[in-house]
């Protein structure tokens, strides 16, 4: 694959929204009467309260990633010595191109980098497709985690240990 991963620039930010929402919603994991479109879709405030990863070919935005520092605004799961990230998405023409695990391995590398023991996430039951990655990468499931945000959401919590 050619794509690069690097911090997302400004200029990236529209196209970081855009491909959340339609990698969200082409996978059938966004409701439309569900506020959670506009944080997908923000990804200016994002950028400002975590740290978000792009995928890019040349001047294209493949995909994105939001890494969160523990104790920040948009981390769910994590504690002091974990790496958290939220959001992964492809474009629906990038995928099956390794750009899901290029973005993973950069959050890994993040938390080795930052010296936390552990990556953590969260991912929708219905996100098989993510879960096979996560078990390629050496994530387990974390049960004792898993929780719900709000009635008919169940999020299932997963770690790769770093230590």
């Amino acid at each position: 694959m050619e794509c690069s991963v690097r911090l997302a620039a400004e200029s990236d930010l529209d196209a970081v929204g855009r491909v959340t929402v339609e990698a969200y919603r082409e996978d059938g994991f966004l409701d439309e009467d569900v506020d959670y479109m506009g944080e997908l879709a923000d990804a200016r405030r994002r950028a400002r309260e975590a740290e978000v990863w792009v995928a890019v070919e040349g001047v294209d935005v493949l995909g994105s990633v939001t890494f969160c520092l523990p104790g920040t605004p948009f981390a769910e799961l994590s504690r002091d010595n974990e790496g958290e990230f939220r959001m992964l998405s492809v474009a629906r023409s990038a995928r099956r191109r390794g750009v899901a695990e290029a973005l993973v391995g950069r959050c890994i590398e993040r938390s080795i980098e930052l010296g936390y023991d552990a990556l953590v996430l969260c991912s929708m039951r219905q996100m098989a497709t993510a879960h096979r990655l996560y078990d390629r990468l050496g994530f387990r499931r974390l049960p004792e985690r898993d929780w719900s945000p709000f009635v008919g959401i169940d999020l299932l919590a997963f770690t790769k240990p770093l230590a």
